[in-house]
C-alpha cells in the first residue's frame, strides 16, 4: 500500500516505525527499556519496540515542522504531571531521547541540519521524504 500525506497518523507512524526497524542506524540505546520519556510520566514505556515509534514520530514532526530542533520537539512530546492535590503543571518531555533520535536519523540520511532565514535545526531530506509518504 503506497503511503501518502492523507493516510491516518496512526497507520503512517505504524508503517514508518516498520520501515525503520530495517535500517541499522536506528536502533535504541541499553538504557531505553529503563527510561521514561519524561519528567511528568510515571513508569517507562510498555510496548517493547516504543523506540522505532517515536522516531517514526519525530521524522512525521520534523518534516511538518521543520526546521525544528531538540527543544521544540521536547515541548511536543511533553505533557502534564500529576501532582497529588497541587495543581498539574507542564513539563517538557525528555531531550536525551529525542536528541538520540534525531542525532539517529541525521546518521541514516533521513534529516538534515539547516538555516532558514533566523530559524535553525533538522529538516526531513528526500531519501526520508520517500520512506515516510512513499513514492
Amino acid at each position: 500500500m503506497k503511503q501518502s500525506y492523507n493516510t491516518p497518523v496512526n497507520e503512517l507512524i505504524d508503517k514508518t516505525a516498520e520501515a525503520l526497524k530495517k535500517i541499522k542506524e536506528i536502533k535504541p540505546p541499553a538504557w531505553a527499556g529503563f527510561v521514561k520519556t519524561g519528567v511528568s510520566r510515571e513508569r517507562p514505556p510498555v510496548k517493547k519496540d516504543w523506540w522505532y515509534a517515536r522516531a517514526a514520530s519525530v521524522l512525521r514532526k520534523v518534516s511538518r515542522l521543520g526546521p525544528i530542533g531538540t527543544s521544540k520537539l521536547r515541548t511536543k512530546y511533553g505533557s502534564k504531571k500529576n501532582r497529588g492535590v497541587r495543581p498539574e503543571k507542564f513539563y517538557k518531555g525528555s531531550g536525551s531521547v529525542v536528541r538520540k533520535i534525531l542525532q539517529q536519523l541525521e546518521t541514516a540520511g533521513l534529516v538534515i541540519k539547516k538555516d532558514k532565514g533566523v530559524h535553525k535545526g533538522k529538516v526531513i531530506t528526500a531519501k526520508g521524504k520517500e520512506l515516510l509518504f512513499g513514492k
